[in-house]
């Protein structure tokens, strides 16, 4: 199968040091709103790569749901998402608490960044928090799902929403599910990627230091 016609033109101009922030968390905010503002569906999207217990890799698409601002404990913030504490990520992270990211946006100029951390969940309370800003539906979606479980068909899901909005009618507060919670990547790395002509991309990376600042290398593509 030919993908020649595939090849993309990257005509913007080129990263240079001083362009960039000397927070990554600031670095990352600008180009996401960047890509939010240039019309890039789900910016938040991220590819979230993980390792089981036996070493097997794993990689699926999560929806960033949340960034630590700088009053935060630097030492501590990350980037959070929501899921199963039942599912298979769940076990993954929870035989190696460490995971990747990546993010990739094609509107505007086309970018990557790319994220590497420990993991930790989020308090009963950051959760608590959160998940009362969802939807109704979602809320009761959660409750629905034995997530990465086999089921038979559909109608396994169906009648479970059935029989939780009965259980809570609107405006019957919906708890949260004990198996359901937040992780936090903590990052140790970030990679920022610009297209460039003829395959010479920028690539910039962060890595933290022991004292607790950001040391920025330009690497090859």
């Amino acid at each position: 199968m030919p993908l020649q016609d595939l090849r993309q033109s990257y005509d913007v101009p080129p990263l240079n040091p001083a362009d960039l922030a000397a927070d990554p968390f600031d670095q990352f905010k600008t180009w996401f709103d960047a890509a939010r503002d240039a019309g890039v569906a789900e910016a938040n999207a991220m590819t979230l790569a993980t390792v089981s217990a036996d070493g097997t890799p794993a990689a699926r698409t999560v929806l960033l749901k949340g960034l630590d601002a700088a009053g935060r404990d630097a030492a501590d913030r990350g980037f959070v998402f929501y899921s199963n504490y039942e599912s298979a990520k769940a076990r993954d992270l929870a035989a190696h608490p460490r995971a990747a990211l990546n993010f990739y946006w094609d509107r505007g100029p086309t970018r990557t960044v790319r994220v590497v951390g420990r993991v930790a969940k989020t308090s009963v309370e950051e959760t608590r928090a959160y998940f009362d800003t969802r939807p109704r539906g979602s809320r009761i979606g959660a409750w629905c799902s034995h997530q990465s479980a086999v089921i038979p068909d559909r109608d396994v899901l169906e009648q479970r929403q059935r029989e939780l909005e009965a259980q809570y009618p609107d405006p019957t507060p919906i708890p949260v599910p004990p198996f359901w919670g937040g992780y936090r990547v903590v990052p140790d790395t970030f990679e920022f990627w610009q297209g460039q002509p003829s395959r010479l991309h920028d690539r910039f990376r962060y890595r933290r230091g022991e004292s607790g600042g950001w040391r920025v290398d330009r690497l090859s593509p």
